[in-house]
């Protein structure tokens, strides 16, 4: 029997990286003369890829939306990517998992390699088979395409794997390919978001989640 994968999202699931998107994303729409004091307002920012985000919040055409999304780097490639926190309890859960026999990977609209460099900084790298991201050219940033990405390098199949996310696109992706979701609430999706996309289930802390995916909790939806 194959092993069962759990594929996590990074920003919202895995650290807290509110302090640097929204930095950044002040940063580089102040490049444009828009002001923007309030980082709570830049939470929006959180998870959706960049450059569909940019042309929502602010209206920008697809050009404009690709100049910000390179300004937002500038700041976030030596700023921006440290100004994260693994959310309390994260590296147990994971450890826990792992020793329960669970093959674990990162499916993140996150560039790959900004991913790859944060988890090495917080010594989550260890804990991973694979890490899955975004191309900096802008390719593969769907979550759709990412969880897919994810699962061809695993070598496992939608009724084998497990999504962990805090936002809508982590659902919607998840549900796109087949695959069991569960959407966390100590991120930045609320509890209507995440149920309006069809999370299969939900936790509202660490704790909770540790739990339902030990208990394989996908087991007893199905």
């Amino acid at each position: 029997m194959m092993e069962e994968t759990i594929l996590f999202d990074l920003d919202g699931t895995l650290t807290d990286p509110k302090l640097g998107i929204t930095r950044c994303v002040r940063y580089a729409l102040e490049s444009f003369g828009i002001v923007e004091e309030d980082l709570s307002r830049l939470e929006c920012f959180i998870g959706p890829p960049l450059k569909e985000q940019f042309m929502e919040y602010a209206g920008f055409s697809e050009e404009q939306a690709a100049q910000a999304v390179a300004k937002y780097r500038e700041r976030f490639q030596t700023v921006g990517i440290f100004e994260n926190g693994v959310f309390d309890g994260i590296s147990d859960m994971l450890e826990s998992l792992r020793l329960l026999g669970f093959r674990i990977g990162l499916a993140s609209s996150k560039p790959e390699v900004y991913a790859r460099r944060i988890l090495e900084h917080f010594d989550l790298i260890r804990f991973m088979d694979e890490v899955t991201g975004s191309e900096l050219s802008g390719e593969r940033t769907r979550k759709a395409e990412v969880i897919a990405e994810a699962m061809r390098r695993m070598g496992t199949t939608p009724a084998q794997t497990i999504m962990v996310g805090d936002r809508k696109h982590d659902v919607e992706g998840a549900r796109e390919k087949g695959l069991f979701c569960i959407g966390v609430l100590f991120g930045y999706g609320s509890r209507e978001e995440l149920t309006q996309a069809g999370a299969d289930y939900l936790c509202a802390t660490v704790a909770e989640l540790q739990k339902a995916l030990s208990e394989r909790v996908w087991r007893k939806d199905r």
